[in-house]
């Protein structure tokens, strides 16, 4: 579903992370490149501190990923893939797109 009209009715990511684990500099890479690539389709990038190795990610109410059930981190090039196929499955990616 592609999401238009104001910013209140652009959909939010949210990028839960462990203080314990030093996550932080790792969520706030990947919210920079989420802010870079979908900057008029998001509302906003929402990073929450969290304990016991917490790392997830939502788009709204959807999780897109978490750490102990996806096995790590995503590759930067995987989440913006699902990001967008999530909130404007026609956005080229570019770059982002190609195969290897």
């Amino acid at each position: 579903m592609h999401y238009g009209g104001s910013v209140s009715a652009l959909p939010t990511v949210t990028i839960t992370y462990c203080t314990q684990c030093r996550w932080l500099l790792r969520s706030a890479w990947l919210a920079q490149e989420l802010l870079t690539t979908f900057e008029s389709s998001l509302g906003a990038v929402t990073l929450v501190p969290a304990t016991g190795g917490v790392f997830h990610i939502y788009v709204d109410d959807m999780m897109l990923w978490e750490r102990k059930r996806d096995g790590g981190f995503p590759d930067v090039k995987l989440l913006k893939q699902r990001v967008r196929d999530v909130i404007d499955p026609t956005k080229d990616l570019g770059h982002s797109e190609a195969t290897p």
